[in-house]
């Protein structure tokens, strides 16, 4: 997958990056993030994203990140990101010289979650892979670009019809790294349709 320069925008696009049609490099800015109100209490609503936009119901998206983050909160990753108040991030946030956290973020009518795990803080290189069924998304992670393992799975009502997707990288302490993007691929649907438990009845 090659990236459309016309087809991919900008929401807040950050002051140094790079755009090539099989490469992408952010120069993260201090005091960038993306979270909703819930425990911190506070809006943060000004991480550069990077995204393309389908009506395709079923595809997964998938890409390589290289972060170069050194100061706790660094991170970059992949994304869904409607506005403000509704969207879905993954990524590994740099914690210390001993762990980040991997793990995702899903917004929905302005109220952030956070579920992660720790990983060993030099996994430097990790895909990610974002599929979507309808108004569902399954989120996974790869550290070798092979085996996929998921991360999370969600429902989004704001993505009804036309859904975004793409890259976003931020430095929500006084930081800046270099997140470098590769390996693009955008297709067929990855997710497969469960087929095992019935649905209860009357449901």
């Amino acid at each position: 997958m090659n990236i459309n320069k016309e087809t991919w925008q900008w929401t807040r696009k950050p002051e140094k990056f790079t755009v090539a049609e099989d490469r992408i490099e952010i120069i993260t800015e201090p005091h960038t993030d993306l979270w909703q109100r819930t425990y911190y209490r506070f809006c943060n609503d000004s991480a550069p994203v990077l995204q393309s936009k389908t009506r395709e119901k079923y595809f997964s998206f998938t890409v390589k990140t290289v972060s170069e983050g050194k100061r706790r909160f660094d991170q970059c990753g992949v994304i869904v990101y409607f506005d403000s108040k509704n969207w879905l991030k993954a990524s590994a946030e740099y914690e210390n010289d001993e762990f980040a956290h991997l793990g995702s973020v899903v917004t929905v009518n302005g109220y952030s979650d956070w579920a992660t795990t720790e990983i060993p803080a030099d996994r430097k290189h990790i895909w990610y892979r974002l599929s979507r069924r309808e108004d569902d998304f399954c989120v996974e992670c790869s550290f070798d670009g092979k085996k996929f393992s998921q991360m999370r799975v969600c429902h989004i009502p704001a993505a009804a019809d036309e859904v975004p997707f793409g890259i976003y990288a931020c430095s929500p302490e006084d930081s800046s790294f270099k997140a470098t993007f590769t390996d693009f691929d955008f297709g067929e649907c990855k997710w497969k349709a469960h087929d095992g438990q019935q649905p209860d009845e009357n449901q």
